[in-house]
């Protein structure tokens, strides 16, 4: 079943709620939690679940997605005809980019034709989680599924944000409204809706079919959440999975996060530092694969004036040196370096930030190559960082990669 199955994961989208984050690098390739990247979790996903034939198909500023993929995930072996191969726009279809989730698919639909595979696995590479695909797929083979869709429950306040779906005693789908005004609750449970995950397991015959047909309506948005489903569900049997359970290989945590803005991106690495945190990286047996820079230990040293380097349920990733500075609640990725008598609080600091003397950071997070000048204090005086910097509604400042401080007088 796993060698018969081709893995889709699109990758190209714009992230433009994460900006300034997304200024240089597309969203999947945001690096999260002191050392990996978003995209990694999904693709981790894929190696433990058994998947070795993955297609990534990448579009907007895609050098750090692609470069991030060549150094941490050149990892099988194409003899046996096992890949991660990133795919950009060739527009073989026409002279555009791709309109929609579907259309990507569509642009790329000779890749699927030459694979031979049986079926695909369509996932999104911008959402923290862990998950068991093998699981899925077994699932959908059980059920005689056409089509099979991951679903998990999410509070009705929120279910606006999904697909909404219903299904029958059976777990088969008879409804399908993308982002609706007023969502549908659960039979019995009035505060909570059932909605789409974006991933989805289809027939390679129906696929092909299926996107064949959609490309030739001029109506369409060629979305599988808005035109694609909706239509599929009148005609074939579509199946929703459930996420999470008590059995199985993956921790039943049902943790699933979409960081697509900067506070629920600054908010889910935040939760990385709870006692118990909701998504364990520690999970021996389905660890987080990412690219791993040779880097020294990270070490606490004394300060010029005597301090010494401290830090406080914090992440901090190889490299790092905290040298007479303090950091609390925060997290560091590799090679930052933390000046005397500088403090951290609450706060993300991408590769090879400097902090310097003095300076106070709070609730900020620094993309990469930014030197923090002696006595800078960001984080504290909300309308003087919005002149220079992006704050998030939450509050949260971002300094963009390689922000360049003015000369002090």
């Amino acid at each position: 079943m796993l060698d018969n199955t081709l893995t889709i994961l699109l990758a190209g989208g714009v992230g433009s709620r994460l900006q300034p984050l997304t200024s240089d690098r597309a969203k999947p390739a945001v690096p999260f939690g002191g050392k990996y990247r978003i995209i990694d979790f999904s693709l981790s996903n894929c190696l433990h679940s058994g998947l070795r034939r993955i297609l990534v198909l990448t579009q907007y500023k895609s050098h750090s997605l692609n470069k991030h993929l060549r150094d941490g995930w050149s990892i099988f072996n194409p003899e046996l005809g096992e890949y991660v191969t990133a795919v950009p726009p060739q527009m073989r279809t026409g002279e555009r980019w791709y309109a929609g989730t579907a259309d990507a698919i569509y642009q790329n639909l000779y890749l699927l034709e030459r694979s031979g595979a049986e079926q695909v696995l369509i996932l999104s590479g911008d959402h923290i989680y862990r998950m068991d695909y093998a699981a899925m797929l077994r699932r959908h083979r059980d059920s005689n599924a056409d089509v099979s869709i991951a679903c998990m429950q999410v509070p009705l306040a929120e279910a606006g944000s999904f697909g909404v779906v219903s299904v029958d005693d059976g777990q088969r789908i008879t409804d399908f409204h993308e982002k609706p005004e007023r969502a549908t609750a659960l039979p019995g449970r009035p505060d909570t809706a059932l909605v789409s995950m974006g991933i989805y397991v289809f027939s390679m015959g129906l696929l092909q079919e299926t996107l064949h047909t959609d490309h030739d309506l001029a109506d369409s948005s060629h979305d599988f959440g808005r035109d694609i489903l909706p239509r599929l569900i009148r005609e074939h049997r579509v199946q929703a999975y459930p996420f999470g359970g008590e059995t199985g290989r993956v921790s039943p945590d049902r943790y699933w996060r979409d960081v697509g803005t900067i506070d629920a991106y600054y908010e889910a690495n935040m939760e990385l530092l709870k006692p118990m945190p909701a998504l364990n990286l520690y999970q021996d047996d389905w660890t987080i694969r990412s690219y791993q820079p040779q880097t020294p230990p990270a070490r606490t040293v004394p300060g010029s004036s005597g301090n010494e380097g401290i830090f406080i349920n914090s992440i901090v990733a190889g490299g790092a040196v905290i040298a007479g500075g303090s950091v609390q609640h925060s997290i560091l990725f590799p090679h930052v370096f933390i000046d005397d008598e500088a403090q951290i609080q609450g706060s993300i600091l991408f590769d090879r930030v400097r902090i310097g003397e003095g300076a106070r950071l709070r609730n900020c997070i620094v993309d990469k190559d930014v030197r923090i000048p002696q006595q800078a204090r960001i984080g504290f005086d909300p309308e003087a960082d919005r002149q220079r910097f992006s704050v998030s509604p939450g509050g949260i400042v971002v300094v963009p990669k390689g922000y360049r401080f003015e000369d002090p007088p």
